[in-house]
């Protein structure tokens, strides 16, 4: 059980709350555009009956959730442990403090990679042919602070692959709709990664490492962030309109919105003392709730 809590620790898995979210949107999305061609029934019967037919699906969207994001931070974990061990603030995590090897978790990266795959292989073959391709731009993301400050984008780029690949799960397509809220995943991680990143600024120009906020200042990283969040609210704005959604999913949004402000108004250029907050909380709060509020328009009004 300690072993166990290690590796969870490791990949930090408590925050898969902020992908998670989205993906059963995309879920939930496709999930109704199938039951509206094939079936009459109405609100909640129709999501039911669906539900239940497609319950492996949705089991094995979550199951690729899990070891996608598992994946991506072990490997994360292994290619930066060097760095880790340096920086003051990432010294404590496990590969550095010797808890887990580094062989350990790039076997752990190996076997979730393939069990991610598998998983998409048991939803249908379109998804298992583009996992690959998921897995390039998840594992791919940890090289990219050596090279390029985007690397925030290429993160929030990994992290919309959930509702896109949600949908394909049930529908084998992809639509307008999705791409919009696809989108706004990416300026919503990339916002909220910039802010994260803050703290490491010195640390990242000190070892030639590429971030937003190294590259352009705490105050011009900031200011891009919420250029990034305010476009984020825009996306789903679209996403709302172009999907037919109604007034729940308006007032969700409200309350998602301002969850941004919050998170953008406590952090400061010269105070980083509620990042945390800003990071952890307000995002995993401000997720479930657009979640919930997108989903109960759905099954509402479907």
């Amino acid at each position: 059980m300690k072993r166990l809590l290690h590796y969870l620790s490791l990949i930090k898995f408590s925050h898969t709350i902020f992908a998670m979210p989205f993906a059963l949107v995309g879920f939930f999305v496709g999930l109704l555009f199938e039951q509206q061609n094939e079936i009459t029934l109405n609100g909640w019967q129709k999501v039911k009956d669906y539900f239940i037919e497609e319950w492996m699906v949705f089991f094995h969207i979550l199951l690729c959730m899990i070891f996608a994001r598992s994946a991506a931070m072990a490997f994360n974990r292994y290619l930066d442990r060097t760095f880790d061990a340096k920086n003051p603030r990432t010294a404590i995590r496990e590969i550095p403090r010797g808890i887990i090897s580094p062989t350990s978790a790039l076997r752990f990266t190996i076997i979730n990679s393939l069990l991610f795959m598998g998983s998409a292989w048991m939803i249908n073959p379109t998804c298992f042919w583009l996992s690959p391709v998921a897995l390039i731009v998840i594992l791919g993301y940890s090289y990219t602070k050596r090279f390029t400050p985007l690397c925030h984008l290429i993160l929030g780029l990994g992290l919309s692959l959930a509702p896109v690949g949600a949908l394909i799960a049930v529908t084998e397509q992809v639509n307008l709709p999705i791409i919009l809220l696809s989108a706004a995943v990416i300026g919503w991680v990339s916002g909220f990664d910039i802010i994260y990143a803050l703290q490491d600024d010195a640390f990242d120009i000190s070892q030639g490492l590429h971030s937003i906020p190294s590259y352009m200042g705490r105050k011009n990283a900031l200011l891009l962030s919420r250029i990034l969040h305010f476009i984020t609210a825009l996306l789903l704005i679209g996403f709302g309109y172009m999907n037919g959604m109604h007034w729940i999913y308006y007032f969700g949004l409200i309350i998602y919105t301002a969850l941004l402000f919050y998170q953008q108004s406590i952090v400061r250029e010269n105070d980083l003392s509620k990042v945390d907050i800003a990071f952890m909380t307000s995002n995993g709060i401000a997720s479930i709730i657009f979640a919930l509020f997108s989903i109960t328009d759905l099954i509402y009004f479907g």
